[in-house]
């Protein structure tokens, strides 16, 4: 009688316990976790793998606070509604960027070579950047990443569903 009870209960506990193992050293199969997601999107002929912010709360964050970019590697701020003209900033940004803008697929604008601000910066004192006409999306990269790798007004941008 007490093994009917014990081993089901002994084997759904070791099922959850191994969930969450799995959900601790692989979040990125699981949506939501605190580890972002990586993708891919293609400019031209070039792969950029990227991590998505989405939300209100991603966009804000951005990649304020990051000491590094892999060198493909970028962020892109999706907008829902599309055809926007929201306004970027380099807020606690480490690092210099490239501000690729686009729209319906194609690369409407680029800010080069973005210097991050001199620490404690007033947030008055923040340039802001925006695109010239609505876009969909934005793609932050390293500075120099369109230079060195021919992206230019107009190309193509591929995007994976997100």
């Amino acid at each position: 009688m007490i093994k009917q009870i014990l081993l089901p209960l002994i084997g759904v506990a070791v099922f959850i316990a191994a969930i969450g193992f799995l959900i601790q050293k692989s979040p990125q199969l699981f949506p939501g976790s605190d580890t972002p997601v990586q993708r891919s999107l293609s400019i031209g002929s070039k792969i950029i793998s990227f991590e998505v912010a989405k939300t209100d709360a991603e966009r804000a964050k951005g990649l304020s606070g990051r000491s590094s970019l892999p060198e493909d590697g970028g962020m892109l701020f999706v907008f829902d509604p599309q055809n926007v003209t929201p306004g970027f900033w380099m807020k606690e940004t480490l690092i210099p960027l490239d501000i690729i803008w686009i729209n319906d697929g194609h690369v409407v604008k680029i800010d080069k070579n973005i210097e991050p601000p001199k620490e404690n910066t007033p947030d008055s004192k923040l340039k802001v950047y925006k695109p010239d006409t609505p876009i969909d999306y934005v793609l932050e990269v390293n500075a120099g990443y369109s230079d060195k790798n021919g992206v230019e007004v107009t190309d193509s941008v591929v995007l994976p569903t997100l």
